[in-house]
């Protein structure tokens, strides 16, 4: 990827219940030069429940949205874990093949991004202990996504570091949170988002870090007690490190309220 204008596919979430992720994702490219233009006339991408519906809806939605891309013709990128998924599905079933689709963390992570990242960061976190969590939809299936392994993923691991974060390893980095079974069978997301947790409070981390709004929604709404950990968009992160105003706006949006801990390392006035 060398363009540094890219087109953006934001998907439906980052219009709603993920808008956080939609203001600081735009934020933080903007101050690192690279020119998101939203593709127009998008369409829903079928994510989460067209795949199990109707296998020809679930490629023709992400379909349309790739020939709205080619006809831009720049690479696209999209923040969205589950988004990126179906648009990389819709390739492999000869959609579009030859068009460069990009997770937002794949853009960011290359060397030369991270380079500027370093430079912005007027705010590093203080060694603030955090896992990153990529979930299912990142790295599997591995042959679709093209990734080496559908179990292993560092580039939100680099990112995080370039930002001062204190990054810790854990086993579950790409263990399913549940997904959309969050409202179906309620107790199951429960049992795996505890089980997470309590992975990640064994690794010394004070904080989940997402790229993914499914994931942050389970992890922010499914963890029973009074001990559960926040969780960041690592955009949201990043702009925090970037000194960007737009982070202030975030934090409403969180159930469990990640402010305390943010002061607490001296990030945000208390």
């Amino acid at each position: 990827m060398s363009q540094t204008t890219l087109s953006y596919y934001p998907g439906c979430s980052l219009q709603g219940t993920a808008r956080e992720y939609d203001w600081t994702a735009r934020a933080v490219c903007e101050a690192l030069g690279i020119s998101l233009r939203e593709l127009p006339d998008w369409n829903c991408c079928g994510a989460s429940s067209a795949h199990r519906t109707d296998e020809q809806l679930s490629i023709e939605l992400p379909a349309r949205n790739l020939r709205i891309a080619a006809e831009q013709g720049l690479d696209v990128v999209v923040p969205c874990a589950a988004c990126y998924n179906r648009l990389k599905t819709a390739q492999a079933h000869g959609e579009q093949a030859d068009l460069a689709v990009w997770s937002l963390l794949e853009v960011l992570a290359r060397r030369e991004v991270l380079k500027r990242i370093v430079d912005q960061a007027v705010r590093p976190l203080a060694e603030l202990p955090v896992v990153p969590y990529y979930g299912c939809l990142l790295t599997r299936p591995a042959k679709v996504l093209a990734t080496p392994s559908g179990f292993e993923a560092t580039d939100m691991d680099d990112v995080l570091a370039a930002i001062g974060a204190d990054v810790r390893r854990w086993s579950d980095k790409t263990t399913c949170c549940g997904a959309s079974f969050t409202l179906a069978e309620t107790g199951i997301v429960q049992t795996l988002c505890g089980r997470l947790r309590d992975a990640a409070v064994e690794a010394g981390a004070r904080a989940f870090v997402v790229a993914c709004p499914m994931c942050l929604a389970n992890l922010d709404t499914r963890q029973v007690g009074e001990d559960a950990l926040p969780v960041f968009f690592f955009t949201e992160l990043l702009a925090v490190a970037m000194g960007l105003d737009v982070a202030e706006s975030c934090w409403p949006g969180h159930r469990t309220d990640p402010r305390a801990l943010l002061a607490e390392y001296g990030l945000i006035q208390p």
